[in-house]
């Protein structure tokens, strides 16, 4: 598995709309070739920075798959009016558990 990490940085006071926001969008992931998991996180210290967490088979499923489709195209339309700066993306690949 390969899990996509998009820094998110939301614009202030827009909290609480984007939360809902990508709620309404998860179905869209569901939907997604490869994906296999969505999750939403808030950074304690910064209240509107976020980290989405997206579990992708392969990263040809994110990056081609998903990206090229009518879901990513409605997700955007959903999150981005509270987008204070693009996102920042990076695909992840284990490497090690400590325990």
């Amino acid at each position: 598995m390969i899990h996509e990490i998009a820094s998110l940085t939301i614009k202030p006071g827009s909290e609480k709309d984007f939360e809902e926001a990508a709620a309404q969008a998860v179905p869209y992931f569901q939907q997604a070739q490869g994906a296999l998991s969505f999750r939403l996180d808030r950074t304690v210290e910064i209240p509107n920075e976020y980290t989405l967490t997206v579990g992708w088979a392969t990263v040809g499923d994110h990056t081609e798959g998903f990206r090229n489709s009518p879901g990513f195209a409605k997700w955007r339309q959903l999150v981005s009016p509270h987008f204070a700066e693009p996102p920042r993306v990076k695909h992840l690949q284990h490497a090690y558990t400590g325990f």
